[in-house]
């Protein structure tokens, strides 16, 4: 079977439809917009995004659209509250590609993390979460600085045990709770120093992800070839992509790595 836009489009329309969602389709973006009637809130799709993972995945990429669809919908009928729940505010980091405000506008509460990474702030809500913008800091009367403070102190929280695998002399460690929050522990400064004190190489790092965080101690130029189609492959296959390069951590920073068949270039 072959899956184009139309069918895509008509098989989500099926299995998202409810009586108080409207569904309106942008042939040019080739884009479908599910939106709540009462709130005129929603959230828009890019199909073939979609497709190319249904080319590898069938049904399971259908599903896991399916799910984050209602599970976002949902969190927008929500009256989400940041004071009485400051332990479910985390950062979370994303492609710097990624929207920079909301579906109607409102600008995300952000800060700069590398060229290819960009932080942001949410508030967990269980199954799902909403990430903080102004419309939300304004109503709650809460300042930057509080929202960023807070959700730095939570991720620290968080537990930091990974997973080892050696290759070719070196050392990739792997943390997957699948919480939501992985790729976020990069922002746990006391952790990523602890664990450039194990490395015997250089210490490199990948966020894939929203679900993985990889720290790497390379010792010879295999490590980072190994590294690359490593990151690639998680990249590819992410609910939440952010970048398929990886970094080099040195003196407190990430400096992105571009390998170039055999050879390592900064």
């Amino acid at each position: 079977m072959k899956m184009d836009s139309k069918k895509m489009k008509n098989e989500l329309e099926k299995r998202l439809a409810k009586e108080n969602r409207i569904f309106s389709f942008d042939r040019e973006k080739d884009q479908l917009r599910i939106e709540n009637k009462e709130t005129g809130k929603g959230i828009t799709i890019s199909l073939p995004g979609i497709i190319a993972k249904w080319q590898e995945q069938k049904e399971k990429a259908i599903d896991e659209v399916v799910y984050y669809v209602e599970e976002g919908l949902e969190a927008m009928v929500e009256d989400a509250r940041l004071s009485g729940h400051e332990k479910n505010i985390f950062p979370v980091i994303r492609s710097t590609s990624f929207p920079s405000e909301s579906q109607e506008g409102v600008p995300f509460l952000t800060d700069d993390h590398t060229a290819e990474t960009r932080i942001y702030y949410a508030l967990d809500l269980g199954k799902t979460y909403r990430l903080i913008d102004k419309q939300l800091m304004e109503k709650e009367g809460w300042v930057p600085e509080r929202i960023k403070e807070t959700a730095l102190f939570n991720v620290r929280s968080l537990p930091t045990d990974m997973k080892t695998d050696t290759v070719a002399g070196n050392t990739f460690y792997f943390l997957n709770k699948n919480d939501g929050y992985d790729a976020s522990r990069i922002l746990n400064e006391a952790f990523i120093k602890e664990m450039e004190r194990k490395m015997e190489g250089s210490m490199a790092v990948a966020v894939p992800h929203q679900d993985v965080l990889i720290i790497a101690d390379i010792k010879n130029e295999t490590g980072y070839d190994i590294l690359a189609q490593m990151t690639m492959s998680f990249f590819a296959s992410g609910r939440v992509p952010i970048t398929s390069l990886s970094f080099l951590y040195e003196d407190g920073d990430f400096e992105p790595i571009f390998i170039l068949g055999k050879n390592k270039k900064k």
